[in-house]
């Protein structure tokens, strides 16, 4: 074989070999490497734009139900404070209401005994014009309007639960009683024992009215 020919068959298998290399899938400067990327970029951004819109869509829907939800809150609020101004107004009137009805419950009690007091005092004026006989009969009215005034006023008292303070032979006690005066105890009695009631002091329940003032043996 001829030098020449050989080298015609070395250059028609290199032009083969090259052909082939250059329509290989993926290989250099193939038309499937050129475009392969290109359309990979194209469908993989398509998702991405897609959920981002989802995202935005769902983020409007949550703001939307936040502001719903919060707009219900203050109505509610601002209801819960009109029902509890209406509450307080009218609980503060229910209150003066009974203030009233229990004082004018007190002082309807009261006004018998007004009515006695007033008859005793009139008898006492009548008696200081009167004769001996005439004055007799009439401080004899007046003991007996004063006596029937006393006990209706301690009766209405009692139907209050007001208690009249025991003072006289009992032990002194601060919290029931107060001291004006100490005095040497007699024979038989104990120092701290009440010997002179000086005011009469009163409890309501388990409440002191008015301490009761007394003299007490030293």
């Amino acid at each position: 074989m001829k030098t020449s020919d050989l080298n015609e068959d070395v250059e028609q298998e290199k032009e083969v070999i090259e052909a082939g290399e250059q329509g290989e899938p993926g290989g250099v400067g193939g038309p499937d490497r050129a475009n392969g990327p290109v359309g990979t970029s194209e469908s993989s951004e398509a998702p991405g734009i897609e959920n981002a819109n989802i995202e935005k869509e769902e983020t409007v829907m949550d703001l939307d139900s936040l502001k719903a939800a919060l707009a219900k809150s203050e109505d509610q609020r601002k209801r819960q404070a009109a029902e509890f101004q209406n509450f307080k107004r009218r609980t503060e009137s229910e209150k003066r209401q009974m203030v009233v009805l229990g004082k004018s419950m007190v002082l309807q009690q009261l006004l018998d005994v007004f009515d006695d007091l007033n008859r005793s005092v009139t008898a006492a004026v009548d008696a200081s014009a009167n004769t001996k006989e005439e004055a007799r009969n009439s401080f004899e009215s007046l003991k007996s309007g004063v006596d029937i005034a006393y006990k209706k006023l301690m009766d209405e008292l009692g139907k209050l639960n007001v208690v009249v303070i025991e003072t006289v032979g009992q032990p002194f006690s601060e919290e029931f009683h107060e001291a004006v005066m100490q005095q040497p105890a007699p024979d038989g009695e104990e120092p701290g024992t009440i010997l002179t009631e000086v005011l009469r002091g009163f409890t309501l329940g388990d409440r002191v009215l008015r301490h009761a003032k007394v003299i007490v043996a030293s």
